[in-house]
């Protein structure tokens, strides 16, 4: 995500590194390399120019503090300018005031906007205890309601759908309806799209609007089609004035332009992205996190809510007896693994992690480098998973042909495994000794 923006805007910074102070002369520099990088990264040209100029201004006014390097000050100068350009702070949805809220998707069709609606579905019910409806409006793309459908048994959530029934506005009305009688306090209502913006479905979603009356209309956009959804955005907000954006496919190899022209150029926040195919792919839209992110300076807020989500505390007890006990053993190892995997994407957290990025950003990252460790614990019997130690060569050569790997793939993964809890003990004794040492002393003690 924003990869390349990233690395030409760190680029642009560093020509301030070294210099003792911020001068008409480097600014102006400085400042053309980083409109270029916002240029190549498709953002709207006025949007560009504007940022440069303010980025400029307020560093020439800015008193450079002693030992302040330049280039950090203008980092900073850079974050906060984004952050704004983005919308300062996070939108949420309008819930109304008396349930439900009915929340009205649109766009243009492969913008991955039925998708995103059962991603919002499952968001509202795990993330915020709602209880959703899904309603099926998309009356002319093959398969569209079957999707939802498919969408809605994953994360069991009901999908009200007319089956071979061409009045959208009817069924998005009775839709709302049967969400009201069924007690449902959201009520989403995925529409129809089309490959590109015409009458038809203008009047369309325009008449579903004033027939629904809904209390949240967000538009959903394909991140990749850089400037030509942010005119896409603005000829949606001229016939339905939505009250929020959708960023989907963040997640693939989008330039970013879209996500900083859209807020300043139609005047209405990001409030949500899409960032992968599942479905709990989906991130409420922070500006200032997201500025991190483009400056190289990561996102640790996300990785520490993503490392809570998946943190269960009886867990973590339960592991560091069995570390005090040196008793952990493959089956923990794989519990461990898959709550890793829970968490996302590697390369995804990576990007998270402040200077992490940048020092592997050359280094594939093998997406599927579990998937042969796993493979290799699967062929393990029960009571090997739980002693290692009496894996002999006849049983390593055995889980090697079930587990389709070779004896030493087995081999390197036991020498690991044994030397990580080597490591583990180690790190337990001495935050044993640490907690008495500190209890022996009389600054120690609370």
């Amino acid at each position: 995500m924003f990869s390349n923006l990233t690395d030409k805007l760190e680029s642009a910074l560093r020509t301030l590194r070294g210099h003792g102070k911020i001068t008409e002369i480097n600014i102006a520099e400085t400042m053309r390399e980083v409109r270029r990088a916002l240029l190549d990264a498709d953002v709207n040209y006025k949007v560009a120019k504007s940022f440069c100029d303010t980025v400029k201004e307020k560093a020439l006014g800015q008193d450079i503090l002693i030992n302040v390097d330049p280039g950090k000050m203008m980092v900073k100068i850079c974050h906060d300018e984004l952050t704004a350009l983005m919308g300062g702070s996070k939108a949420d949805i309008n819930f109304a005031a008396t349930p439900p809220t009915v929340i009205l998707m649109s766009g243009l069709q492969g913008s991955g906007k039925t998708t995103f609606s059962g991603k919002l579905a499952n968001f509202l019910k795990s993330k915020r205890g709602k209880k959703p409806l899904l309603v099926a409006c998309d009356v002319y793309r093959p398969a569209a309601i079957d999707q939802l459908k498919t969408l809605g048994q994953q994360i069991e959530v009901e999908v009200y759908a007319e089956n071979d029934v061409k009045d959208a506005v009817g069924i998005a009305q009775r839709g709302v309806e049967y969400g009201k009688s069924k007690g449902y306090d959201t009520i989403i209502i995925d529409t129809a799209g089309r490959l590109a913006i015409d009458e038809q479905m203008m009047n369309e979603i325009q008449a579903i609007k004033n027939a629904i009356r809904p209390s949240e209309i967000l538009f959903v956009v394909d991140a990749m089609t850089g400037q030509d959804a942010v005119n896409t955005a603005q000829a949606f907000n001229q016939v339905l004035d939505f009250h929020g954006v959708v960023l989907t496919k963040l997640d693939g190899d989008t330039r970013g332009g879209a996500a900083l022209s859209i807020r300043a150029v139609v005047n209405k926040p990001i409030k949500f992205i899409g960032i992968g195919e599942k479905m709990d792919a989906i991130d409420e839209f922070h500006p200032s996190r997201m500025a991190s992110r483009i400056l190289g300076m990561g996102d640790i807020v996300k990785f520490v809510e993503k490392v809570q989500e998946q943190y269960d505390e009886k867990e973590a007890r339960r592991l560091q007896q069995k570390l005090r006990k040196n008793e952990f053993n493959f089956e923990d190892f794989m519990s461990q693994l898959q709550q890793i995997k829970k968490m996302g994407s590697i390369k995804d957290l990576i990007g998270m992690l402040p200077g992490i990025n940048r020092a592997l950003k050359n280094v594939e990252i093998d997406e599927n480098a579990f998937k042969h460790i796993e493979a290799i614990i699967n062929s393990m019997t029960i009571k090997e998973r739980r002693n290692p130690e009496i894996i002999n060569g006849s049983r390593r050569r055995r889980i090697a042909q079930g587990s389709g790997t070779t004896v030493q793939q087995v081999n390197q993964l036991l020498k690991q495994f044994e030397e990580m809890r080597k490591v583990m003990k180690t790190m337990m004794k001495l935050n044993s000794a640490g907690r008495s040492l500190r209890g022996g002393l009389p600054f120690g003690k609370k």
